[in-house]
């Protein structure tokens, strides 16, 4: 059985869209669990339209790993498809598509899906999907670590599924992370003996038109993840090498696509994630209030103090 588990806040420009594509799916779910941070828009109507499972939390009460947890443990499902409330389905097969793995390979414990961006999507964000979720599908265990350091443990909280016994085996999300809880998720998953799989032909429409300076605090925080959980980087590998790649990547994608023009920015863009991610790693030298001017998620550490 599967149960679908979408995290929600004010999610009404997508969840119409995102509903109508889950039911026209070919396989069915058993269920729908939206669990929504007290929306302030119609939200929860339109998810009680579509005969969803609602959980109302507070705001303060979501935490990225917490709240997942939360709706996985009441889940019937033996497998739970975690989705965001921006990604939308690219067909009907597309999760038929993702759970095949599980049912070919026992020792899959949890597999993501590739995402295309939306038409509205800047070069930057169409670039970022492409690097990150090519169009082949792989498998990736334990012993992958050394050729493909941090990017082992690389998942999705955006579209992805796991095995329901696997998450109780690895004590599920962790509670309290600032983002990161699929690649912690997903390392452990690694830790346990189970393997990940990436399903390239099943497809989400999913990205983020981030500004430089969104840019700069997503890098913070992902330096903040890092520093948190630095066994991560002790049993990986450094983010260094891989985001080298990356940078190379960009260039070439956007030489090739005509964006040459956009270079410049691209430069101010890598030099706003290295600083970002800088700071994070040494946010604990710094006060309260420029952690929070520095954080995409700023309510977060509202916890720490």
């Amino acid at each position: 059985m599967i149960s679908i588990i979408i995290p929600t806040y004010n999610a009404s420009k997508y969840l119409k869209r995102l509903l109508e594509s889950l039911d026209q799916q070919t396989m069915k779910c058993e269920e729908i669990i939206i669990v929504d941070s007290s929306s302030a828009d119609n939200t929860i109507d339109i998810a009680k339209l579509f005969d969803a499972k609602v959980i109302i939390i507070s705001q303060q009460e979501f935490d990225h790993g917490g709240t997942r947890t939360k709706a996985g443990k009441i889940a019937k499902g033996d497998i739970l498809v975690y989705l965001t409330q921006d990604a939308v389905p690219y067909d009907k097969y597309s999760i038929q598509t993702l759970v095949r793995p599980f049912y070919e390979d026992e020792k899959i414990g949890a597999v993501f899906g590739r995402q295309v961006p939306y038409p509205n999507a800047t070069p930057f964000a169409k670039h970022l999907r492409v690097f990150n979720y090519p169009d082949r599908s792989y498998i990736r265990t334990i012993d992958d670590k050394e050729k493909y350091g941090l990017k082992t443990c690389f998942c999705s909280n955006s579209f992805s599924a796991y095995r329901k016994k696997v998450l109780e085996e690895i004590g599920w999300f962790k509670n309290g992370l600032i983002l990161g809880e699929d690649s912690y998720a997903g390392a452990k998953v690694l830790l346990e003996g189970y393997k990940i799989a990436y399903v390239a032909d099943s497809i989400v429409h999913h990205s983020h038109n981030y500004s430089i300076v969104q840019e700069f605090k997503r890098y913070f925080d992902i330096g903040v993840f890092h520093r948190e959980e630095s066994w991560l980087l002790q049993t990986f590998g450094r983010p260094e090498e891989e985001g080298l790649r990356y940078i190379l990547s960009e260039f070439n994608f956007l030489c090739q696509k005509g964006y040459w023009y956009l270079l410049p920015t691209a430069i101010l863009r890598v030099f706003a994630k290295f600083l970002g991610y800088k700071l994070g790693r040494y946010h604990c030298k710094m006060p309260m209030y420029l952690k929070k001017k520095f954080s995409l998620h700023f309510f977060w550490w509202d916890n720490r103090i």
